[in-house]
């Protein structure tokens, strides 16, 4: 960059670490449910087991006074690979405690990229269950680097010790409190990205960044204590105790939210009297479709948020009118990289809001959560090392979303060509991060989310944004989704729109895909901005992301349709 950022705004308090949050509940209310998690399941009945935040803190010092012992030192990185549960939340507050950094990575990706992140992150140790371990020695996953293992579960010749043996080292250590005093811009975190729009970055979190998440989601969520948090996303789950709020860990894959069973989330949301759920756009779906065609409610719940992706209307609609009085569902929108930007809620999706984003006019993600300042900049995929005025547009012109807030990113690990492209710097040394997607500022200052940037089609008349054209085309009866895609050479591309049908079956009928797609044409031919679209393929079901289950897989269905061209398919 040509210019440093100056030092943050925003003070934070000093040690700050998030982990002190859990001391100070188990210090003011030891007996308070810290987690319910599952330890069994017969049939419909699925057995829990409670962790007070009295356990959880006294487990989670016994760890981390383990693990200095074993010789990980304050400041090295553990790669950190526990499915959610009671294991998982004793050992990232017990890596925070200490000061070890966490390297969190979804297994979901693959090996082959699991390889990749690591060999980046180039852990100091391991820590696993015993399927993780087993593939990290096998595949040779960053073998130079790791000098200590820690197994959940049978260890199986590879060394380093069980948890267990940790927690007792770290009790025959002493028991004085473990929080280790680190400053608000200490090194807190490296998260990846799930590597759905690009290969996955490790992103940079300082103990500032967790801080000031945890001040932005109680202010602008009206979160209390002593509320109670369905984690259906566990990592969001960390906050909990210092928004003094108890976690339900429900029977889930967190890996496929997708595939959750609304009757078992619904059964968790009623026994442990859950106040606030958080679920994928997919997870929300099928809930609200569950909730609908039973004639169900969600009493006692204040309030239900869902990010990842965009959340269809229907689905915050249906999930809105199953909720109290009062109630209502959120949708932030944000990044690994900065969250949260910005957040709307289902009273602010009213009918001209629904009515704009079917006429093409964007999908509206609410206003910017304080302090963040968000504006929108000239669309470039180069980097700008500095951020002129001349750079910023106007009201309701597009561009890419840009944020300067206390949550944002310094960076990403080891990877600064990312992180030129993806900082730029004002010319009062504020440091800005480029979302990377496409969109727009209103008169009323809600931002009007467009695309992703890398994934816009290239064609002759100019550049077509997915999201924004896609919501034309969901609106026909007979579409569960569309996905825009370019076939060709960049700045030539022939686009493309994939539809999913509601009833897949159907387009096996000559006729009624004909008929269908006739229709698609037809609204295409309507508007300027989508009169290029001349080509629709059917899709049986479109490829997602594996942290949501929501993102649609552009990339992969543009190759999908690229193949289905060259052999003649489509119109």
């Amino acid at each position: 960059m040509s210019q440093a950022p100056t030092p943050p705004p925003w003070p934070a308090p000093e040690p700050c670490n998030v982990a002190a949050a859990l001391t100070r509940q188990a210090r003011e209310r030891p007996d308070a449910a810290a987690i319910h998690f599952p330890v069994g399941r017969r049939g419909n009945d699925v057995r829990y087991q409670s962790f007070s935040y009295a356990e959880l803190d006294r487990e989670s010092d016994a760890v981390a006074r383990g693990l200095l012992a074993m010789g990980i030192r304050p400041g090295e990185r553990a790669a950190l690979m526990v499915p959610p549960g009671r294991e998982f939340f004793v050992l990232f507050f017990a890596l925070f405690k200490a000061g070890i950094v966490p390297v969190l990575i979804d297994p979901g990706i693959g090996p082959k990229h699991l390889k990749q992140c690591l060999g980046e992150a180039a852990p100091d140790a391991f820590i696993g269950i015993t399927r993780a371990q087993l593939a990290s020695v096998l595949l040779r996953w960053s073998p130079a680097t790791i000098r200590h293992r820690v197994t959940v579960g049978p260890r199986l010749g590879w060394g380093g010790q069980s948890l267990a043996r940790v927690a007792a080292m770290g009790r025959d250590a002493g028991d004085t409190p473990a929080l280790c005093t680190t400053g608000p811009d200490d090194l807190a975190a490296i998260l990846f990205t799930s590597g759905s729009t690009g290969p996955p970055k490790g992103v940079i979190y300082r103990h500032r960044q967790f801080h000031y998440q945890v001040e932005m989601l109680r202010d602008r969520f009206d979160i209390q204590p002593g509320e109670v948090d369905l984690a259906t996303f566990p990592p969001f789950a960390l906050f909990d105790p210092a928004l003094g709020m108890t976690t339900v860990v429900p029977y889930m894959d967190p890996t496929r939210p997708a595939r959750a069973d609304p009757a078992l989330l619904l059964d968790a949301i009623r026994r442990f009297g859950v106040t606030n759920v958080f679920g994928s756009p997919a997870l929300l779906r099928n809930l609200g479709l569950h909730l609908e065609q039973n004639d169900e409610t969600l009493d006692g719940v204040r309030r239900v948020l869902s990010a990842g992706a965009a959340v269809p209307t229907e689905t915050v609609r249906r999930v809105a009118a199953r909720l109290p009085d009062g109630a209502r569902v959120h949708t932030p929108y944000g990044a690994t990289e900065c969250l949260p930007v910005a957040s709307i809620d289902s009273a602010g999706l009213d009918d001209d809001v629904i009515a704009a984003a079917a006429n093409g006019e964007g999908i509206c993600v609410g206003t910017p959560v304080a302090p963040n300042l968000v504006f929108v900049m000239a669309v470039t995929d180069e980097a700008v090392p500095r951020l002129e005025p001349e750079h910023l547009l106007e009201t309701d012109q597009v561009g890419e979303i840009i944020v300067h807030g206390p949550t944002a990113t310094p960076g990403y690990w080891h990877r600064d060509s990312a992180t030129e492209r993806a900082v730029t710097v004002d010319g009062k040394g504020r440091a800005w991060h480029r979302m990377g997607d496409i969109g727009r500022i209103d008169e009323q200052g809600r931002i009007w989310f467009m695309g992703r940037k890398s994934q816009r089609v290239r064609a002759a008349g100019g550049d077509l944004y997915t999201d924004q054209l896609e919501a034309i085309f969901n609106t026909h009866p007979e579409v569960a989704r569309t996905a825009l895609v370019g076939v060709g050479a960049s700045g030539e591309q022939r686009p493309v729109l994939c539809v999913e049908p509601r009833q897949p079956g159907r387009v096996k009928d000559e006729a009624f895909a004909g008929e269908l797609r006739q229709a698609l044409l037809d609204i295409a031919s309507e508007r300027d901005s989508t009169r290029a679209i001349a080509t629709v393929l059917f899709h049986p079901g479109f490829p997602v992301d594996i942290r949501h289950n929501s993102k649609i897989g552009r990339e992969t269905l543009a190759t999908w349709a690229a193949g289905q061209l060259g052999g003649g398919s489509g119109s």
